[in-house]
């Protein structure tokens, strides 16, 4: 393996209706509190058990949001970002962005620890028949003595 992890990035409108308990997950990020190295970019930290993130399935933990409502979230302070939130409506369209890690290296590469591929009957098979023909030549050359 190279070391090198590669992601596919992904974005996807998500629109929610806020529930008994707001949008349903929490938010880390901002200009004053970087979750990624330099990118104060907003992030879901966590999706709320039955809130309404989690009943539409699709936003998930690690997401970026982009914008809400049509305002971009970008250069914000982290409380200006949950203000936005707060006072985004009953009905909220999220444009998100989802980052998903593919495999890195050409196919069919194998990583430290899994098997060659050479079945083991491939092996033993010709090692038992040499085996055998050893023994009975062995066999036959003491009866001629």
């Amino acid at each position: 393996m190279n070391g090198r992890v590669d992601y596919l990035v992904t974005e996807e409108e998500i629109n929610l209706t806020r529930g008994p308990s707001g949008l349903g997950f929490n938010i880390v990020g901002g200009t004053d509190q970087q979750y990624v190295s330099n990118d104060s970019g907003i992030y879901v930290s966590r999706i709320k058990e039955d809130g309404a993130a989690a009943l539409d399935g699709r936003l998930q933990e690690g997401d970026k949001i982009l914008s809400v409502n049509g305002q971009d979230l970008r250069n914000l302070l982290h409380q200006d970002a949950v203000d936005l939130f707060r006072n985004a409506g009953y009905a909220v369209s999220l444009r998100v962005q989802h980052r998903l890690q593919v495999q890195n290296g050409p196919l069919g590469q194998r990583s430290e620890g899994e098997p060659s591929g050479i079945p083991i009957a491939l092996v033993l098979v010709p090692a038992f028949a040499l085996t055998m023909v050893a023994a009975w030549a062995f066999v036959r050359y003491r009866q001629q003595l």
